[in-house]
């Protein structure tokens, strides 16, 4: 009974700002977490080295809120986890703002077998090297389902199949469509012509235009892979979570493809390609 006793004080004397110090602590949490899973030692000890020194700042600048300071120590520290993590919380914003087309659209496509992803796969490939070669210009997005929907409608929907011919049709310089991104979800050309958010990144290198910046930025805000080729060199770029891999030959192509179709195959139990 004592247990429940002070379980009970200690909600009767719960408040506002009680409530928006459990919330913030639960974000720091959540964005560590993340970081944790997707980056490496370094950034993460970078991390708890930066919240370390933010907690011990608040507790020597806050001694004249006698003993307030715990209502600060979760404030700061969420301020410097905004910091860190602003890619994520963008990312997450934008999806809590928009309704994910692509997913409900996804939902109505059957599974292809191993060799109609092959078939796939090899169809990006041949229209990527081919436009790489006659130097056209093209961004592709493999989208996963992680497009905002405000993007997509930025551009024509066209639900079609994928094909070689298809793909480098709608990037032939006088297509109407071929100055925007063409949005591949899964087993179908969703989309093309869609606007994407440019990075602002100041380290992309000077000599990487418009649509790398905007194959970039992309990666940056949703979990999808920017295949992009260069109208001034044809050199092929592949873009991921913001980083870039530029001149990617058959064998980069094909791994990321592979990689990117893998999680519906593996659903079946088929063996990878």
């Amino acid at each position: 009974m004592e247990f429940f006793e002070n379980v009970a004080k200690i909600f009767s004397s719960f408040n506002v700002i009680d409530a928006l110090v459990i919330i913030l602590f639960a974000l720091m949490f959540y964005y560590v977490f993340r970081i944790l899973k997707l980056s490496n030692v370094r950034v993460v000890i970078a991390v708890f080295v930066l919240l370390v020194l933010a907690t011990g700042a608040v507790f020597i600048f806050t001694d004249s809120l006698n003993g307030e300071a715990y209502m600060v120590v979760p404030i700061v520290l969420s301020g410097v986890v905004l910091v860190i993590f602003n890619v994520e919380v963008k990312r997450d914003i934008l999806n809590i703002h928009s309704f994910n087309m692509l997913s409900e659209m996804s939902s109505h496509q059957a599974s292809a077998t191993k060799d109609e992803v092959e078939r796939y796969v090899a169809d990006i490939i041949k229209a990527l090297q081919n436009l790489s070669k006659d130097n056209i210009g093209a961004l592709i997005i493999l989208a996963n389902d992680n497009i905002p929907s405000q993007i997509l409608e930025s551009g024509v929907i066209l639900d079609a199949n994928i094909s070689s011919q298809l793909i480098e049709g709608i990037f032939f310089p006088k297509a109407p469509l071929h100055d925007g991104a063409m949005i591949i979800n899964n087993y179908k050309v969703q989309a093309a012509g869609c606007f994407l958010p440019l990075t602002q990144n100041a380290n992309i290198p000077k000599e990487l235009g418009t649509r790398h910046r905007a194959g970039i930025g992309i990666t940056e805000t949703s979990n999808v892979i920017a295949l992009i080729v260069s109208e001034e060199t044809g050199i092929i770029t592949i873009a991921q979570r913001g980083k870039i891999s530029r001149y990617a030959d058959y064998d980069l192509l094909k791994k990321t493809l592979n990689d990117y179709y893998w999680k519906d195959l593996s659903a079946d139990g088929r063996k990878r390609l």
